[in-house]
């Protein structure tokens, strides 16, 4: 089915990537209406509980009802069941809510007690783990640096960094990601939000314009 030209769309680059303490999620913050930059300040990456996160990708409307079922359902299954749920579940929960009809692309990454995980999610439901993914129109340009410069048991600062220079390369080709990077760790300590002058200055220590 065609999509309107004025609906709003993160047309996006999101990254995952399992390292060594844990995972990274990340993304830019540009979201498009047709040919128009509708928005530069989008949240793309978000926290489902304390040991999960989703990145986002696809109509906004989609993703923002998505990420609250989703954080709704985690809730409910730690209260429940008296512990949180694992990667995998939550990546299977996805995955079957998705079949619905939701017009989106998705990472669910975390931490449980066999260690960090991250999957991709695509539109028909279907989810592949990896050890680093990336989703959305920018996507084949961040993976070009993803895979050229990651290696197992990479520490978290690497990751960091490995997101920053893949969340560049498809800012520099993409036109529909853009303005700025959001980046989070999720490791045995919980849920971390780097701070964006963090991000800001190891941009500029690598050589990258920031925003860009």
């Amino acid at each position: 089915m065609a999509q309107a030209e004025d609906v709003l769309k993160t047309g996006t680059t999101t990254i995952g990537i399992k390292c060594k303490d844990g995972v990274v999620m990340a993304s830019e913050r540009r979201a498009t209406m047709g040919y128009t930059i509708a928005h530069s300040h989008v949240q793309k990456v978000y926290r489902i509980s304390e040991n999960l996160g989703m990145t986002i990708a696809g109509l906004v409307g989609d993703a923002q009802l998505m990420v609250r079922y989703i954080q709704s359902e985690v809730a409910m299954y730690s209260v429940k069941r008296g512990m949180p749920m694992s990667v995998n579940a939550a990546a299977t929960l996805v995955s079957n809510v998705i079949r619905q009809g939701f017009y989106l692309g998705l990472i669910v990454g975390g931490y449980d007690r066999t260690g960090g995980h991250v999957y991709s999610i695509d539109g028909a439901g279907g989810y592949i783990e990896d050890e680093v993914v990336s989703v959305g129109s920018g996507s084949v340009f961040a993976l070009g640096a993803l895979e050229a410069a990651y290696k197992p048991d990479m520490t978290r600062q690497e990751a960091v960094d490995l997101a920053i220079t893949g969340l560049n390369s498809a800012i520099r080709r993409d036109a529909a990601s853009g303005d700025g990077m959001l980046i989070s760790f999720i490791g045995p300590d919980g849920y971390e939000e780097i701070p964006e002058e963090t991000i800001r200055v190891r941009a500029a220590e690598l050589g990258f314009r920031y925003p860009n």
